[in-house]
């Protein structure tokens, strides 16, 4: 068995490091082990360069809205979460809003959204957005059909004036396979840890599949526009389309230049827009 000795542990400083030594000493041999530690040092990086944009944005008082749609169990929240893991809590929030209540019900349905933008210096990441009104609530009947036509109507002309305003606004939408969702889906009902995550909706993912491509598709080509367009994300390798995320994120924020040399995969990354 290869040898270290206590010299070798004084010069960890980071518990990541550990790994890197294991490695080194070719204690770490399986390639599943050396791919974790690839992507975990990958991650690492993108967080931290994260956390230099986060700074960016908070010196120079800019306004950074990051939407996450797409369908169950693609890994919106897992995404999300290293995204923010290295930031600074001050500086950023993650919105998620319940069913509206009756309240907001009656209100213009971009009211209660409106409330949550990006406040100066500010990163706001939107858990599901005002884009529930283009596939979740159609596909359940949740919305009348007059109500979804206004929304496709407005939603162009209402992040234009976001973007007017300068926001920089980046839309991505998390794309998976339909048997990667199914053992996603029987996963989280297997495991205790996850169960939670389950819900009503969920649970109808796989039956609705086909109604939901069709909103997805109107939505792609109705609401892609040259300013905003979908940055479609394939997700059936998970950490692998996180990576992705960071650096869209880092490459196509406004005015900011990363330190990291970075380019996104174009077999996991699209850029959708409306072919009219």
């Amino acid at each position: 068995m290869p040898e270290f000795n206590l010299k070798d542990l004084e010069k960890i400083n980071r518990s990541e490091e550990v790994i890197d030594l294991l490695v080194s000493k070719n204690i770490i041999k399986e390639k599943k082990f050396k791919k974790q530690l690839a992507y975990e040092k990958e991650l690492n990086a993108l967080q931290f360069e994260l956390l230099k944009l986060q700074q960016h944005i908070a010196s120079n008082k800019k306004r950074l809205l990051l939407i996450f749609e797409g369908r169950d169990a693609a890994g919106k929240g897992g995404t999300i979460s290293r995204m923010i893991a290295k930031l600074n809590p001050k500086k950023y929030r993650v919105v998620a809003l319940p069913k509206p209540n009756e309240e907001e019900q009656a209100q213009w349905y971009f009211q209660r959204y409106i409330k949550q933008l990006p406040k100066q210096g500010e990163m706001v990441f939107f858990d599901r957005s005002w884009y529930n009104r283009a596939m979740v609530e159609p596909v359940f009947g949740f919305c009348t059909v007059e109500q979804y036509q206004q929304f496709m109507k407005q939603v162009d002309q209402l992040e234009q004036l976001l973007i007017d305003d300068g926001i920089i606004l980046i839309k991505f939408f998390l794309a998976i396979s339909k048997k990667e969702q199914e053992d996603r889906l029987d996963d989280r009902k297997k495991d205790p840890m996850k169960q939670w995550k389950v819900g009503d909706l969920d649970a109808k993912a796989q039956e609705k599949w086909d109604d939901y491509s069709g909103y997805i598709d109107d939505m792609f080509q109705k609401t892609a526009t040259k300013n905003s367009p979908w940055i479609e994300i394939v997700t059936d390798d998970k950490e692998t389309a996180r990576l992705e995320v960071m650096k869209y994120v880092l490459l196509h924020a406004r005015d900011y230049k990363p330190q990291l040399k970075l380019e996104n995969d174009k077999d996991v990354v699209k850029r959708r827009r409306a072919e009219s």
